[in-house]
């Protein structure tokens, strides 16, 4: 047994100085206040990695808040979208009709338009016939009538054609 051996109590003995000082040592600290100076910096120390967990888990609750918050304005801004595109292609395909209708107006006016300007043309080139066909009747009148001046002859026939193409002719 180590602690009842007579050699280990002779104050020549190196290991009983390194004891008695070492027992020394820890008087002295414990007389001082020293375990409880590092158990205070423990404390502080372990009290102060709290508050960064309790920081960190506060920080890390508000980025999920704000995440959640981003993800839902998101998804709010994509129904927006949504709704804007088919306001969008509905204004286009009410722009669409709108022109169709507006076109197969403006086609109609034009082929009235167009018409009457063949009806018109129609009834000046059947009074310029009507006109070149009384100028002819007219000439070929006055042809004959010279002709039959010039022999002095009287057609009957002819004189009742030319006595009714002035009736006949307006």
């Amino acid at each position: 047994m180590l602690f009842f051996d007579p050699h280990l109590y002779d104050l020549s003995n190196a290991e009983l100085w390194v004891a008695a000082g070492l027992l020394l040592f820890f008087g002295i600290l414990i007389f001082t206040g020293a375990f409880k100076m590092v158990g205070a910096a423990l404390d502080d120390k372990a009290n102060k990695i709290q508050s960064e967990l309790d920081e960190a888990a506060r920080l890390r609750a508000e980025a999920e808040a704000l995440l959640a918050q981003i993800k839902l304005e998101k998804a709010e801004a994509e129904a927006q979208a949504a709704d804007m595109l088919k306001a969008a292609e509905a204004d286009a395909r009410r722009l669409e009709e709108d022109a169709k209708v507006k076109l197969e107006e403006a086609l109609a006016r034009r082929q009235t338009l167009a018409e009457r300007r063949i009806a018109q043309a129609e009834a000046q080139a059947t009074a310029e016939v009507k006109a070149a066909a009384a100028e002819l009747a007219i000439k070929a009148a006055e042809d004959i009538l010279a002709a039959r001046l010039a022999s002095q002859k009287r057609d009957p026939l002819v004189d009742d054609a030319i006595a009714q193409m002035g009736t006949r002719l307006n």
